[in-house]
Order: structure tokens, then sequence, then C-alpha cells
């Protein structure tokens, strides 16, 4: 058999997509092998939120060339789709496949013989119509679920819509069909993600609302758990709310990009809220459901965030209930407002070494908040659904509300969600599992 291997960077939704494709290669009876393991075909999906990003794309070609020079290397992924070109032009790329491209890879590959000339095969991103439906099932125990992809956003930081394309998604009867098949191969939750997760529906000719797919997907028979990954501030209405805080299904769990707390370097982000937005859609989740997990991203060192508008966001961020923040330091993106028109952002440029600061500032916040919460659930007893991922000894799974908890190793466990009563916090972060107090809930 042909072996092919596959390297994701990037997002949830990367993760999906390639699994969506390595699906395609074992329809066709290619033997899926690791990463590093050797390999006829090699393919690798790409990254271009920030440099580092990047440059680990380009690492992980290099090291597929390296491992073995005659291997078939497949590139494809936002980086492929924005700068093509780049990655054309490292030696033992054979391919690169831009967005639409990638889920019909095998129209565009007549056969795996190394070509004299890298092939390069990306559409116009302003064209992408095809949707791609994928999911993500490494875990055994949890489903990525694609439901939504492209943005119309236009934030000043972003190239997610130019190597993504605009918001399309696919019907809700298509959407819970996946569902339904996901469970039936034994998965016990599910993640519902995208780029915009909130935009669902509203390429449609008959506009659907992400309300009503979470609705749909409620009703999903012996789905145990679902989660919605990320969406916007102002996308998060209160239906949506209120309607998690009484499902069975979908857990007390959100994650609300929110990029700064001060309200110029929002407006120069182009983001659509201001702050205060923000801090009402928290108060309404806590209104509704006072032990929910909420996460947040923050980006540290934006041009317009000079010092006086970094300690107002985080002072801010340091006043909201939320219980843990993803980092990003900013990275200029070509092709981006910040970039293309730094006038128009407010401010100059931030060294590297002030946005480090920045970055190690908030990562420290976030460590204190995800303490705080972990000490306010202690004694506490919550469903936790244990991950068949097993490390020196030990096993690992979630609460409902999002809290990583800590156990003994048993694999007979894999796959059950069980009230667990939480106990100290771990050197590793984790929370630790009272052994003595576990009930099997199913």
């Amino acid at each position: 058999m042909t072996r092919v291997s596959f390297y994701t960077l990037g997002c949830k939704l990367n993760y999906a997509e390639t699994q969506s494709i390595q699906q395609d290669f074992e329809r066709r009876d290619f033997e899926v092998v690791p990463f590093g393991a050797p390999a006829d075909i090699s393919v690798i999906n790409t990254c271009t939120v920030t440099r580092t990003a990047e440059a680990k794309a380009r690492k992980m070609i290099r090291r597929a060339v390296h491992d073995r020079p005659d291997t078939f290397v497949i590139v494809t992924g936002c980086y492929a789709q924005l700068r093509p070109e780049e990655l054309a032009a490292i030696d033992g790329v054979d391919v690169v496949l831009g967005a639409q491209e990638k889920f019909r890879l095998f129209a565009f590959i007549d056969s795996f013989a190394k070509p004299e000339q890298t092939q390069v095969h990306v559409s116009c991103i302003d064209d992408a119509d095809t949707f791609g439906p994928a999911a993500s099932n490494g875990e055994r125990t949890r489903a990525f679920l694609k439901v939504q992809d492209g943005c119309d956003y236009s934030c000043s930081f972003c190239t997610i819509p130019k190597a993504r394309g605009p918001s399309r998604s696919q019907s809700i009867e298509a959407t819970v069909a996946q569902a339904r098949k996901l469970v039936a191969a034994g998965y016990t939750e599910i993640v519902l993600t995208g780029i915009n997760i909130g935009l669902f529906g509203q390429d449609h000719d008959t506009p659907a609302s992400f309300f009503e797919l979470i609705q749909a997907l409620d009703g999903v028979d012996r789905l145990e758990r679902a989660r919605i990954s990320s969406i916007e501030p102002n996308l998060l209405t209160d239906e949506i709310i209120a309607f998690v805080a009484e499902s069975d299904t979908f857990q007390p769990h959100f994650h609300i990009p929110l990029q700064s707390g001060d309200n110029d370097v929002l407006g120069a982000m182009r983001r659509r809220y201001q702050r205060d937005v923000y801090a009402d859609r928290v108060a309404t989740i806590r209104e509704h459901m006072p032990d929910a997990g909420i996460g947040c991203d923050v980006i540290a060192g934006f041009p317009a965030e000079d010092e006086a508008r970094f300690e107002n966001s985080y002072r801010f961020i340091n006043n909201l209930p939320v219980t843990y923040l993803h980092v990003f330091t900013y990275s200029e993106r070509p092709g981006t407002a910040a970039v293309d028109q730094p006038e128009r952002t407010g401010g100059s440029r931030v060294p590297q070494s002030e946005r480090s600061r920045r970055n190690k500032m908030l990562r420290t916040l976030s460590k204190k908040k995800e303490h705080a919460f972990a000490q306010s659930q202690a004694d506490r007893a919550r469903p936790v659904l244990w991950e068949a991922m097993q490390e020196n000894g030990f096993m690992y799974g979630y609460t409902d509300n999002y809290i990583r908890v800590r156990r003994g190793a048993d694999p007979q466990r894999e796959g059950m969600i069980e009230d667990v009563r939480l106990g100290a916090l771990n050197d590793d972060g984790t929370v630790q599992a009272d052994d003595a107090a576990f009930i099997p809930l199913h």
C-alpha cells in the first residue's frame, strides 16, 4: 500500500479539514502513517495567523523532505492560499493547493510521481463558494465538527478572510446528519467549530441562524455533550445564552474573542463591538450560569496599544469574571490594514520586547484566573468526560465547565462521563480528582 502522512498547524478547523482529506486517501486504500514515519506522500496543512506559524510550516516541509527526499510533498491551508509562491520555492515541494482545491485534491493530481516543476493550484479566494464538510475525531471521545467557514469581517490585523474567503456554511440538516454519524461512531462530545460560527446560515437563500442550528443539534439522539468553540461577542445573543443554560447537551462553557479591553484599540482593530458589549455578554452568562467556564482571546502589542491603553486593557480583563485567556503576540501580516495602512491604526509599532513583556503579563493573569476558578469549584462534584490520552500513569478529562481534571489511569473509564468531586490543583495546572468520589453517570 502507498503510505501517506499528515501534519496540521493552526486552528481546530484545520484539524477537521485534514481529517476530511485523510478520509479521501483512506477511501482509495492508502495507508496512513504518523508524520515522520517513512511515507510516500506527505500532506502539510498550514496556518498563516502569525509569522511563527508560517516559520513552523516551512520547517515541517523541510523536515518531510529531509527525512525522505523522494516523498511527494503536498502543501495546502491558509499559508498556501495567501502566498503559494513562497511555498512552491521550497526545494522538495511538489504541489501547492489553495482553499478550494484542497477538498478536490485527487482532481488536481494525476499521479504521485515527483514532477519536474512544482504544481500550483490556487484559485481566487473571492470566488470561494464550496463548504467542504469536515470533522476531526482523533481523540476518540471528542470530535470537532465544522459548521461554518470563511469570514465577512475585516479586522485590521487578520488575513483569514483573504485566506478563507466569504462566510459560508452547509444546511442545518446536513450538519445534524454529520453529528448523528459521529454519535453512531461512538463520540461522546461534539465541539462546533468554524472561522466565525455566529454567521452560520446567513449565506443561504433561506437564511438560518446559529441559534436554530444549536436547537436542532440539541435534539440529536444519544449526543451526550456539545460545545460552542468560539463565538464573537456581538453575535452571542441572549437567546443563545439562555438556551445553553437550559440545555442538557450544550455545556456551560463559552469562548468569546476579546482581543483588547481598550475601546480605542478595538476601534483601530475594526472590531464590531466595544468593551461594554463584551462585559455585558459575560455578565449575562454569569447571571444564567454562575459556574460557567468563559475564555477569551487577547492580542498583545497591537500598534495602537500604547502603554496607557495596554494598562487600560489589562485592568478591564483583570476585573472580568472570565476563567482563562488565550494570549497572542501581535504579528504583522502582509495584506492587512494594520500593515498596509498604518496611519489608520492610530499608533506606532510596539517593539518586540515590549510585546513579549505584555504577553507574559497576560499569560500570568490567565494562570491566576484559571487557578481562582478551579479553587472556586473545589470540593464540588462536576461531570467529567475521560479521554483516551494517558500519560505517566494518569488520564485526563474536562468538566462540563471546562476544568482540566487528572486521575490515575484506568482504560475502562475511557469515554465515560462521571460525576467527580474536584480536589487540589496539581503542578501541571490540572485539578486532581477525588478517587473516593466517582459516581458513574453513563
